[in-house]
Parts: structure tokens; C-alpha cells; sequence
């Protein structure tokens, strides 16, 4: 005997547009988002690792808030970009989880950050005197790694 039940293998998507060139220049806008994101966070990341003058914690949480933000964008921008160029509709289940999960886990990490980042400026701002002993280098890993 068949039993009676139904799985949920993929979704449909709607498209942005019904019109192929409509698609296409969606694909083109968002290859331009996308690679504007990678090139500014990429230099962001490169110019504070590089620069040792820049090893302080305000670069250290920039530093960290672009690897997140470079995360979040290539979890959501790169299949959007494949539905319009290739004209599909359709996303796994288990792609959909993926997805909606990373980029959960990456904006609520990203929100943690810039809180932190917050309380690195009060600290700086309110109570300079002790700056050194509230953010040194081993607290500012333990939050950057809390926030991850």
C-alpha cells in the first residue's frame, strides 16, 4: 500500500520581472552591488590588516564588521544573481534553510558587533582614563569572538 504524503522539496520564487531583458539588467544591477560590496569590504579588510598603526580596536571591529558584511551579501546576492541570469524560479528546501539560516546568523552577528562597537566609542568618549583596562586586546577578542 502507498501512503498518503507529500514533501516539500524546492520553492518557487517570484521573479523580478517577467521580461528577459528586465531579468538581465537585474542580474547586470546586481553583479554591480555585489562586486562594489566585495571591493570596498576586501579593501577595508586588506588596508587594516596590512597597516599595523591600524591595530587598535575600533579597526579590529571594522575589520570584523566587514568579514560579516561580506557573509551576509554572498549568502543572499549570488543566487538572486543566478535566478535572473539563468531565468529559474526554483530554490531547494534545503538551499532555502541554508540561506535563511546563514543570513540570520550573520545579521544577528553583525548587530552584536556594532554593539560592541558602541561601547568601544562610550568607553573612549566617557571614560578615557580607562580605556586600556576595559578594551585591551584580549577583551576586545573575547567580544569580537562573542559576537560571531
Amino acid at each position: 500500500q502507498m501512503s498518503n504524503s507529500s514533501f516539500i522539496t524546492e520553492f518557487l520564487l517570484l521573479a523580478f520581472a517577467e521580461r528577459r531583458e528586465l531579468q538581465l539588467l537585474h542580474f547586470w544591477l546586481f553583479l554591480g552591488i555585489y562586486l562594489a560590496a566585495l571591493l570596498g569590504n576586501g579593501l577595508i579588510i586588506t588596508t587594516i590588516a596590512c597597516d599595523h598603526h591600524l591595530h587598535i580596536p575600533m579597526y579590529f571591529f571594522l575589520l570584523n564588521l566587514s568579514l560579516l558584511d561580506l557573509g551576509s551579501i554572498s549568502t543572499t546576492v549570488p543566487k538572486a544573481m543566478a535566478n535572473s541570469l539563468w531565468d529559474t524560479r526554483a530554490i531547494s528546501y534545503l538551499g532555502c534553510a541554508a540561506q535563511v539560516f546563514l543570513f540570520a546568523a550573520l545579521v544577528g552577528a553583525e548587530y552584536s558587533l556594532l554593539t560592541i562597537m558602541a561601547y568601544n566609542r562610550y568607553v573612549a568618549i566617557c571614560q578615557p582614563l580607562h580605556y586600556g583596562t576595559l578594551l585591551g586586546s584580549r577583551a576586545c577578542v573575547r567580544m569580537a569572538a562573542a559576537a560571531w
